[in-house]
């Protein structure tokens, strides 16, 4: 009788349980390394907490509050919600293509008054959310149907298309890889993933021909960056000079050469990282990456933790996702694959960034605290 209690506890928590159920270890490494971005923020703006360390901390904070928030709500609810997520979020994309604010030679924000929001990186949660959801309602049994596949894969395909035309490919490539992961967790077959992969292949001349100039010349700089030197090439010819630079130790903090002289290009965005390496050198490279890896460790341990499929592809879902963020930024910055502007998660300056990344995690939390919380395919939770 006790151990049938000790089990309805475990599944149904209370408020206090549910505070005392977040995985505070993870809560302390995500802010290690937020606050390791704020000291690079501050030390990109010349010792100065303006225009960027100071903002980037208030948004911290409130994508602190946020996190604990998602974290406490009960994981059942994220199920319900999650098709709504993913409706708000597209129609917010939409909005975006049709009177979006400009910048920097793209069209990706909304001004809401208050904040200027990029719903595309919200799409990046809200499509796991939704796969999350369909796969957990498909089943086992009916996973391998190709004809069960049609609107998942709709679903990743529709905000990739609009997301490009703003132009946005960053993202564009982080949803649909994400989009890749959460079939291959829910287990469709690898044949599959060939098929696709050989018509994506066949489609790269079609998609060729509707690539902006600009998108191009990235692409034929990655094969030679020394071809335009001062032009397309600049960017990451200062990225791997500041790099190099470093040495193992690095320059010293405030003393990075290529940052302070303005040498390297959006040095508290895209790279940041090469920022980081220039002042703390391969040694600091390495600690940051290995907080990241600690964070990965973690996440992947509490999705797999979890009793309920949507748990499990949702929890698995967001720690891929934080490392597609991870992988692509620093692989762009060193020159391994095209510059294609995604940042560096909880480093990079950016609002949205931020509260993506940080809604994430709280979603990865609910889960553990409701890890052991069995839900049928309708969501609702069942006793063990």
């Amino acid at each position: 009788m006790t151990s049938l209690h000790t089990d309805l506890n475990r599944s149904n928590p209370t408020f206090a349980q549910r505070m005392l159920g977040i995985s505070w270890g993870l809560v302390l490494l995500i802010t290690i390394v937020a606050g390791f971005g704020i000291l690079i923020l501050y030390s990109a703006a010349d010792g100065n907490m303006q225009p960027w360390g100071e903002k980037q901390l208030v948004r911290f904070v409130i994508a602190l509050i946020l996190m604990l928030s998602a974290a406490i709500l009960g994981v059942y609810y994220w199920f319900r919600l999650a098709y709504w997520a993913y409706m708000l979020s597209l129609i917010l994309v939409v909005a975006v293509d049709l009177r979006g604010i400009v910048g920097m030679g793209a069209q990706r924000w909304i001004d809401l008054g208050i904040i200027q929001l990029q719903p595309s990186e919200m799409m990046t949660v809200a499509l796991l959310l939704a796969l999350a959801r369909y796969f957990h309602h498909l089943g086992n049994e009916d996973d391998l149907k190709i004809r069960f596949l049609i609107l998942p894969l709709l679903m990743i395909l529709l905000p990739v298309a609009l997301v490009l035309k703003q132009p946005d490919l960053g993202t564009a490539i982080m949803l649909l890889m994400g989009g890749a992961v959460m079939f291959f967790l829910a287990g469709v077959r690898l044949r599959l993933f060939v098929l696709m992969g050989a018509a994506a292949g066949a489609a790269v001349p079609i998609v060729w021909r509707f690539l902006r100039d600009y998108q191009k010349s990235r692409i034929y700089t990655f094969l030679d960056p020394d071809n335009d030197p001062l032009g397309a090439g600049y960017h990451i010819l200062q990225s791997k000079i500041a790099l190099g630079s470093g040495g193992l130790f690095g320059k010293g903090f405030l003393l990075g050469t290529q940052s302070h002289l303005s040498f390297l290009p959006e040095k508290q965005t895209d790279f940041i990282f090469t920022t980081l390496a220039e002042e703390f050198g391969l040694f600091g490279a390495l600690t940051l990456l290995s907080l990241y890896c600690v964070i990965l460790v973690y996440s992947f341990a509490i999705a797999l933790r979890s009793r309920n499929h949507f748990g499990r592809l949702l929890g698995a879902g967001i720690a891929v996702n934080f490392f597609l963020y991870v992988f692509i930024n620093t692989a762009m910055v060193t020159g391994l694959i095209p510059v294609v502007g995604v940042p560096l998660p909880l480093i990079s300056y950016g609002g949205t960034a931020m509260l993506t990344v940080m809604l994430g995690f709280g979603l990865l939390m609910s889960v553990g605290v409701d890890r052991d919380v069995r839900l049928n395919r309708a969501g609702e939770r069942q006793p063990d």
